[in-house]
């Protein structure tokens, strides 16, 4: 057995732990960059307490947003930068403080349909807040970024890009309205499932991923129903940072394959994208595994998902899926054609996935038809 563990420096989980951002923030820099979502009057008293600049991400982040902040933020001289907000904002934040130091155009440095060239200098010092549970961006070391013109999502990673600072404050997930609830809490429930039965799973990563699965079984609904029931919501944020735990030393599977061309083609959010394939990307793995490798231990990992979400004991891996698909209808998950997705797209969907870094840790590899089968059940 062997395997690497690598996270962000420091982690601070608590309510009220957003408080203590701007102490934070100078002790890595004297002149901060902040990133925010469209609003970034949400981020007023930090950008006032730091004298910040600051720059605002409206949408999910692209080549040429990053390149944009990149450059205000080398213009302006900070030293430092900091992230409030979804996992969009974190990735633009991270990749900002990646550019803004290295220099060169953000696609010279992109997985799958950029050059891939490692980065040269490490990142502006970069702190993570998320206002979300769901990506665990916070402590990963890539950032998953849109590129127009190849109409697909690839991913800007170094070692060097783990955050300084994590900062969880469940309380900055208490205005989350519910469709965003379920869709960031489904995001996070799949980054906690696909790492566990990755090809690359290991045993640090199977206790975060068990402890997570349980929290969202438990919380996911309530959160739903009842944002402000405080529990849940400490519940959730717990299990989006296990979640990136996991994913960022594990890997993903076939649910964020095709999240990535997926994202980059259409305008959906990609926790909705994840939502909408997780039930279809798990049934898929199992029919594979039983038809190509029965003895796969994957199939028990299943199984004991299956027994965590439903809370039976004698729950089969099937179980699972049924209790997934369930828990969307509660949720109102709408199907990939809500986003715009036609039935003629969906070959050429299948061909970028195929070809996604996040497939490359899937239990086994799926044929082209199984990875045809699944999107057209999502759609």
């Amino acid at each position: 057995m062997r395997f690497e563990f690598a996270t962000a420096a420091r982690i601070v989980f608590g309510e009220g732990a957003a408080a203590t951002l701007p102490d934070l923030t100078r002790e890595y820099g004297r002149r901060a960059f902040v990133v925010t979502g469209r609003s970034p009057e949400r981020a007023a008293a930090l950008i006032a307490a730091l004298g910040a600049e600051s720059f605002a991400v409206a949408g999910e982040p692209t080549v040429e947003l990053v390149r944009e902040g990149a450059q205000r933020a080398r213009e302006t001289g900070c030293d430092v930068v900091v992230a409030l907000g979804g996992g969009s904002v974190l990735d633009a934040g991270k990749a900002i403080a990646a550019i803004a130091a290295n220099g060169g155009e953000p696609l010279e440095f992109l997985e799958v349909v950029g050059k891939g060239r490692a980065l040269e200098r490490p990142p502006l010092p970069f702190l993570a807040a998320p206002t979300t549970a769901g990506t665990g961006s916070e402590v990963t070391r890539n950032a998953v970024l849109a590129s127009t013109e190849h109409g697909v999502k690839a991913s800007l990673r170094s070692p060097w890009m783990l955050p300084r600072v994590a900062l969880v404050d469940p309380e900055l997930t208490y205005g989350l309205p519910p469709e965003i609830t379920a869709y960031t809490g489904l995001d996070a429930l799949t980054q906690l499932i696909e790492p566990y039965v990755s090809a690359r799973a290991n045993p640090l990563v199977d206790t975060l991923c068990l402890d997570g699965i349980a929290r969202v079984a438990r919380a996911l609904g309530r959160a739903y129903r009842d944002g402000s029931d405080r529990e849940a919501r400490r519940e959730m944020a717990l299990a989006s940072l296990f979640g990136g735990l996991a994913l960022a030393n594990a890997g993903l599977g076939v649910v964020h394959g095709f999240a990535a061309p997926l994202g980059g083609g259409w305008p959906a959010p990609h926790g909705a994208l994840c939502a909408a394939l997780l039930p279809h990307g798990v049934a898929a793995n199992l029919a594979a595994l039983r038809a190509r490798a029965p003895q796969s231990p994957a199939l028990e990992r299943y199984a004991t998902v299956a027994r965590l979400l439903t809370g039976r004991e004698d729950a089969r891996a099937e179980d699972g899926v049924d209790w997934l698909r369930a828990l969307c209808a509660e949720l109102k998950i709408p199907a990939l054609r809500a986003w715009g997705l036609a039935q003629s797209d969906l070959a050429g969907v299948v061909a970028k996935a195929a070809r996604a870094s996040s497939m490359k840790a899937n239990p086994l590899p799926l044929t082209d038809e199984e990875l045809r089968a699944t999107l057209a059940a999502a759609w």
